[in-house]
């Protein structure tokens, strides 16, 4: 089994540092996602697991074997890009048999894994075909035959949808996820995207400033943020988050220490729960600025009396009017984050709550 444990890990350019004491362990099997904005160290850590990139420190293992003197191609591994990197003048079934020539396969034998591999991910009527000829996800197809054809125990895949258009996005994600539920192997894939992460992951390692700011399920990161980066980057639209100072003492029972609140916009309601006393709702006084109608949902953009802005998700509602509302949100369903935008329980604990605090840079 091919699991993966980052113990202190480390990187840096020079007197420039990009990853400082990363710990992480990916699970045999699992399918893990790194995600992330852009410069936060994803595609760095991801590889210095490949070993194309050298850690500064720490330790890499997989499978319980130290990595850190092991070169790539001896890693039992296979990585999938963002570009394909397909050779452009060979046909399909020359690409994907090219490492396996390299690595002098019998040839019957590189026969049939190629004619195993094209049947798994649907490239069998192309092989004859050189990359020129086929669509972008047709291409990508070939650069996951490529990886598949080695037998890896890990693929890790650094941005590989990128590059296609959104409807074929997602139609390759579907077929991500199935084809790892057949190999059984662990994948580790790297994306900015959080819809493409929490889609797609089992396990989710949201970073930042290349710093790991939690890792969870995407049930878990979703619905138990442990600090305002992590509630406002997953989520679409992002977590309503407002200064208690400036909302006018709506929250006196607020927990001690809170400096900021916040909840999610499909928690909104405009009418108030049923069976609910007036005390477990925040009331909140708001205009109506703005509404998106995405199919049978519909994002409202609405101004608080206080000009903090919210979010409102709705779904299969009327159509309304941009105007003066009163919006309820139940106060079970309410976040607090401190000074240091870390989580504090509605109780007032910290238990649990021990994520670094989002205004430090690596």
């Amino acid at each position: 089994m091919s699991s993966i444990v980052l113990e202190n890990v480390s990187k840096a350019y020079g007197d420039k540092s990009i990853i400082e004491g990363l710990n992480l362990t990916i699970e045999s099997g699992s399918f893990t996602v790194l995600v992330g904005p852009s410069g936060c160290g994803k595609s760095t850590t991801l590889r210095m697991i490949a070993g194309l990139e050298e850690q500064t420190g720490g330790q890499i293992s997989i499978g319980g074997k130290s990595m850190n003197q092991v070169e790539p191609g001896k890693r039992n591994l296979a990585m999938v890009f963002q570009n394909y990197a397909l050779y452009p003048t060979m046909t399909v079934e020359k690409n994907i048999e090219y490492g396996l020539k390299n690595n002098k396969v019998p040839k019957a034998e590189r026969k049939r894994l190629i004619t195993e591999i094209a049947e798994t991910v649907g490239l069998t009527k192309h092989l004859h075909k050189k990359p020129e000829f086929l669509s972008g996800g047709e291409r990508q197809r070939v650069a996951l035959a490529r990886a598949m054809v080695k037998k890896p125990a890990v693929f890790l895949m650094d941005e590989p949808l990128s590059n296609l258009d959104a409807k074929l996005r997602q139609q390759m994600r579907i077929e991500l996820i199935e084809l790892h539920k057949k190999l059984g192997a662990t994948f580790i894939y790297v994306t900015h995207d959080q819809v493409e992460a929490m889609s797609m992951g089992t396990q989710i390692v949201l970073m930042d400033g290349g710093r790991i700011m939690q890792e969870d399920t995407p049930q878990g990161i979703y619905n138990e943020p442990r600090n305002m980066f992590t509630s406002h980057f997953i989520g679409t639209p992002p977590m309503n988050l407002l200064e208690l100072a400036r909302s006018g003492g709506i929250l006196s029972e607020a927990p001690h220490g809170a400096k900021f609140f916040g909840f999610r916009p499909e928690k909104v309601k405009f009418v108030p729960e049923p069976g609910l006393a007036s005390e477990q709702m925040l009331e909140l006084d708001a205009v109506l600025s703005s509404r998106e109608l995405l199919g049978s949902e519909v994002i409202y953009k609405a101004v608080l009396a206080s000009g903090q802005s919210v979010a409102v998700k709705c779904f299969d509602s009327p159509e309304r009017s941009l105007e003066p509302v009163k919006l309820y949100v139940n106060k079970e369903h309410l976040f607090f984050f401190d000074a240091q935008e870390q989580r504090i329980p509605a109780d007032g604990s910290r238990a649990g709550v021990t994520v670094p605090s989002i205004g430090d840079t690596a």
